[in-house]
């Protein structure tokens, strides 16, 4: 644990980087720190791969070109499988979703203390909150899931037009005209049930994450015995979590994939 945790309580320790950096209070309030963190690694994932498609060659590739070639022929692959329409915007999507999502979530390898103590000693002020992980923040996941949900519709519409798309959720399962508003309850409860399955899967994998990284540096403020069991521990989860990183990158992408599919594909019953 850092000077600044010596300081506190375990339990003030673990609130303390469980705090965002934000201004205002309730609905109105902003996370800076999780704005900021995702618009660097967003702003990362574009300088590389803008910089790759300047300089692509036909020729030897570099290792660099290499990976990103892999990495797009893998989710344009994985795009086409699941995805029957034109992949003009959703290979591109996809491909977003899984580097930006994958770049955040990188971030949590990062030693809890690292991150906050250098913005302290930027701001001048050791009580500072600084949250660095953008997708352990609820109001980051459910707005990259919100921007699904937005897509599910348009691409339902776009497959069965706005008579097709109230016919979906008014006449099914049942059939008649008087059973319309339990229709539309269930399918409106179907509906929302995908951007909130999805913001709250990877929300909850990467908190918890995140939460036993911190706990794991309490330990390093507990006698030489705990603390030296803390190093190993750290390590393990460390190799651990870059599974867990990348999996719930994937998972993202590969569910807007399939609910996308499901909405422009979707069948008259």
């Amino acid at each position: 644990m850092s000077a600044e945790g010596s300081t506190l309580t375990s339990m003030e320790y673990i609130n303390h980087h469980l705090g965002n950096l934000k201004a205002g209070e309730g609905f109105w309030s902003f996370h800076f720190d999780t704005l900021l963190f995702s618009v660097i690694c967003g702003v990362a994932f574009l300088y590389v791969f803008y910089r790759v498609a300047q300089k692509v060659t036909t020729g030897k590739p570099t290792k660099l070109q290499a990976a990103v070639e892999i990495l797009v022929e893998w989710i344009n692959g994985i795009v086409t499988e699941n995805f029957h329409g034109s992949r003009n915007v959703v290979a591109p999507l996809a491909l977003s979703i899984f580097v930006w999502v994958f770049l955040m979530n990188t971030i949590d390898l990062v030693p809890v203390d690292y991150l906050p103590k250098l913005a302290a000693i930027l701001s001048g002020d050791d009580h500072i909150h600084l949250r660095a992980v953008p997708t352990t923040d609820m109001n980051l996941t459910f707005s990259l899931a919100l921007g699904v949900f937005v897509l599910i519709i348009f691409y339902t519409i776009k497959s069965k037009g706005v008579s097709g798309f109230v016919k979906e959720y008014t006449m099914h399962p049942f059939n008649h005209w008087a059973l319309i508003p339990v229709n539309l309850i269930l399918e409106s409860v179907t509906l929302l049930s995908k951007p909130v399955s999805l913001s709250l899967r990877l929300f909850g994998n990467m908190y918890a994450g995140e939460l036993i990284f911190i706990l794991i540096a309490v330990m390093y403020s507990a006698n030489m015995l705990v603390a030296a069991m803390g190093i190993p521990l750290q390590i393990i989860w460390a190799i651990f979590h870059i599974l867990v990183v990348t999996l719930q990158a994937f998972i993202f992408m590969m569910l807007t994939v399939v609910y996308l599919s499901i909405a422009y594909n979707k069948s008259e019953h």
